[in-house]
């Protein structure tokens, strides 16, 4: 079997779509992968609408929960008998040549193991409300990491096929609370010394709403998130035996850029509060005296 795709399912709102769209796909050398965790919304009840063998369902005994998600996604993978792997949000779609398209991608570029697409981002009309820019058929390691610091590659957890095999080897998904920058470690990592292909036709859609973790999440956790993906992007420049100066400078960037905004966000949810919770848990949070005096200052020069 060439592809497995996976759907840690919960929301079921647009999970029909969902289905849907996965078993409209041109390219039928596949499986889906449907694990309901232990979901308030039907989830047996929808997928037992749709009549083909190439489903496989299966439930958690217990809630994994947003916060420990990567869990369910790894699940997923552990059940998948194909070559490559996707992972599907419950909430999204793909256009009915997916698969078809990274199939040609794939026999572009056969030694590669991660590859990924252009998005459609759709509000929950389905209505198309933004296109993400475009970015190389193919880079190198270092500048796939640069181009995701500096915000030009754009990308969520179903635009991604990987070989199943690395995935597999390198322990899965890269855990960390809410999957919140999951999918952009994972994919450093599959990419390896090897690089990433890229194809430019928009197949997948995602949907952007109000119940999406990126939307509703913690900011704390978020946070929490955020300190583990530069921890790996720290240990990654130190053990890296060629300096790339671009990606160290863009990393410093990124880490003082993030800082600031989740100080900024803090104190906007709960002012006083907030501020006060960035001090008192400085050390947990990461942030130093430096970080309150730069945001201090930048507020007041466009002031």
């Amino acid at each position: 079997m060439k592809y497995s795709i996976g759907i840690p399912a919960f929301k079921g709102r647009y999970l029909n779509d969902c289905i849907d769209s996965i078993l409209s796909q041109t390219f039928k050398d596949f499986e889906l992968i449907v694990v309901n965790d232990c979901s308030p919304d039907g989830i047996h009840e929808i997928v037992k609408g749709f009549k083909d063998p190439r489903i496989n369902y299966y439930e958690n005994e217990v809630n994994i929960g947003a916060e420990n998600v990567i869990d369910n996604w790894n699940k997923c993978l552990s059940f998948a008998q194909g070559d490559f792997f996707v992972l599907m949000g419950d909430d999204d779609k793909l256009a009915p040549d997916y698969l078809r398209e990274f199939d040609k991608l794939i026999d572009k570029y056969p030694d590669l193991d991660v590859f990924h697409c252009r998005i459609r981002i759709i509000n929950e009309n389905s209505e198309e409300i933004e296109l993400s820019t475009i970015c190389p058929e193919y880079e190198d390691t270092d500048n796939y990491i640069l181009n995701c610091l500096e915000g030009r590659s754009e990308q969520f957890i179903s635009d991604f096929v990987y070989r199943k095999s690395t995935l597999v080897s390198n322990g899965g998904f890269y855990k960390l609370p809410l999957a919140w920058s999951s999918d952009y470690i994972s994919a450093f990592i599959a990419s390896g010394n090897k690089g990433i292909a890229y194809t430019s036709s928009p197949v997948f859609f995602y949907r952007k709403h109000q119940s999406n973790i990126t939307s509703t999440s913690s900011l704390e956790l978020k946070r929490i998130a955020i300190i583990g993906m530069e921890n790996w992007l720290e240990k990654y420049l130190n053990s890296s035996k060629k300096t790339f100066q671009p990606l160290t400078v863009a990393f410093k960037k990124f880490e003082k850029e993030n800082k600031e905004a989740f100080i900024r966000q803090m104190i906007g949810r709960s002012r006083l509060n907030g501020l006060y919770l960035c001090i008192v848990k400085r050390k947990l949070f990461k942030i130093y005296v430096v970080n309150f005096i730069s945001l201090l200052y930048n507020m007041w020069l466009k002031n």
